[in-house]
């Protein structure tokens, strides 16, 4: 997938020499290119960058900064980028953008429905058996773009699991497949050769505690406990609900921590083995780890798919600092899965929007790790894409790009202005999206506003993880809060 390094401006400065290598790129199939931008920070309103070279990204820049120095931090990376141990499988090719939009969006209609309560949403879904549960196309899954590497098991297995703040229960594929099993680049994991492997049983509080964390009834398979969890489009993950050691880093192992020992499978998790679940139920990690971190943790996801960024458990460094806004999590959210806020306004360029508040509290928003781009009310998203087109206007617009209807052709251009756009939430919190997180790249003469709007005023608003990059995120669980800290990451 073609992506963005966009640190902090946008301008281009072609000569006839690189446009011949532009277009070369553009239109081989097989090149996979990253565009990389470096320039200083208007002191206006808008970004201001200068192009400074095409990169391949072929090569995993470990230089960039991400993994903080800390002990109990995680290296995170994109699952198709350089960085990714996923990346090594060159079977499995990078979604194209249409995929990519595919999946977010079936992501995004599950996340609404199962809010909203409607008919169809995963509560009203029993397990039926540990190796039968309906996959329907099965095809896609949005669960997220980023992985981190953990330990599970004695010895120690390590796996790469996709994290996300919008799922509880953790899982991987185990031996053997009762049912079907996806191909995954790390082995899956054998709990007969591990020493502290324990299933939980079926009268356990634990087990009866899967229904709140899946919204699915458990059953059981003869004595053991059977999980199951279903995603946007009905990808699923079903099998034993377990015990076992889990080893985030050398100074942070935890026994007898509760997972999914999946033995029947179904979805493109891109070759990751599984999910870690970062969610505010009481099976997800935050809440099985917090007698030592308190609900507490951040993170960083890289401006590019060739970055680094950070998992950080417990306080980190910036926890207290003054450059991290905090804002409360919004009452509004009554699933305890999902982390909400409260938006109060938009600005674009400096101009604060004309937006009702009732446009925001009609049906609330939640932030996400998961999901790729911003979804905002029909009447916000209207006002942003008016005004940004407007402030754009000297600009040749490009072709749409799936769910992206405002793009621009730059191809032409020298120089090119970004109006800032920033996001207002309760406690007077402002929060100017950085540029890597205003636009989503297809190519030169395809650059597009990344945000997109709901298809009704009652659906949910989702923060996406296109505008939280380079951004430090904290979550705090136990003060009812949300942070947010410029230049986590890089």
């Amino acid at each position: 997938m073609a992506t963005m390094i966009v640190p902090n401006s946008i301008a281009f400065q072609l000569s006839a020499n690189s446009l011949f290598f532009l277009f070369l790129i553009i239109f081989c199939s097989s090149c996979k290119t990253t565009y990389a931008f470096q320039g200083t920070k208007s002191k206006s309103f808008h970004h201001i960058l200068h192009l400074n070279s095409l990169l391949q990204s072929a090569a995993c820049n470990s230089s960039t900064q991400g993994l903080q120095h800390q002990k109990s931090s995680l290296q995170v990376v994109h699952k198709h980028g350089p960085c990714s141990p996923l990346h090594l499988d060159r079977a499995k090719t990078p979604p194209t953008h249409a995929e990519t939009f595919f999946q977010d969006e079936g992501r995004v209609r599950y996340i609404q429905s199962r809010l909203a309560n409607k008919s169809g949403s995963k509560a009203d879904v029993k397990v039926t058996d540990v190796a039968n549960l309906p996959a329907w196309d099965g095809r896609v899954v949005g669960s997220g773009n980023y992985i981190v590497i953990v330990g599970i098991g004695t010895p120690k297995k390590q796996l790469s699991l996709i994290f996300d703040t919008g799922s509880d229960i953790t899982w991987t594929q185990c031996e053997p497949c009762l049912g079907y099993c996806y191909q995954q680049r790390d082995a899956k994991f054998d709990p007969s050769v591990s020493s502290t492997y324990s299933n939980v049983s079926c009268n356990s509080v634990q087990c009866s505690s899967l229904l709140s964390a899946t919204g699915y009834l458990p059953l059981c398979s003869l004595s053991t406990c059977v999980y199951g969890t279903q995603y946007g489009d009905s990808s699923f993950s079903t099998g034993f609900f377990a015990k076992e050691r889990l080893t985030l880093t050398p100074f942070d192992v935890f026994d007898n921590f509760l997972f999914g020992c999946g033995q029947n499978n179904q979805g493109l998790f891109g070759g990751a083995a599984g999910l870690l679940g970062l969610g505010r139920d009481q099976l997800s990690l935050p809440s099985q780890t917090a007698r030592k971190y308190n609900t507490i943790f951040s993170y960083c996801l890289p401006s590019s798919s060739s970055s680094i960024g950070f998992l950080t458990l417990g306080k980190c460094k910036r926890y207290g600092s003054k450059s991290v806004k905090f804002t409360p999590l919004s009452t509004s959210i009554q699933d305890s899965s999902f982390y909400g806020l409260d938006i109060t306004g938009i600005s674009v360029g400096g101009k604060r929007l004309s937006i009702s508040a009732s446009v925001f509290t009609t049906a609330g928003a939640i932030i996400d790790s998961g999901t790729v781009i911003t979804r905002l009310p029909p009447d916000a998203y209207a006002a942003l894409r008016s005004e940004f087109r407007q402030r754009m206007r000297r600009y040749r617009m490009g072709r749409e790009l799936s769910i992206l209807d405002t793009c621009y052709d730059f191809s032409k251009y020298k120089s090119v202005n970004i109006p800032k756009i920033s996001f207002f939430f309760r406690g007077g919190v402002k929060l100017t999206i950085p540029l890597v997180g205003t636009l989503y790249v297809a190519n030169v003469s395809q650059v597009c506003l990344a945000f997109a709007a709901n298809s009704d005023a009652s659906d949910l608003a989702i923060f996406g993880n296109t505008q939280q990059k380079t951004l430090q995120v904290i979550y705090d669980g136990a003060g009812g809060r949300v942070g947010f800290g410029t230049k986590g990451c890089y």
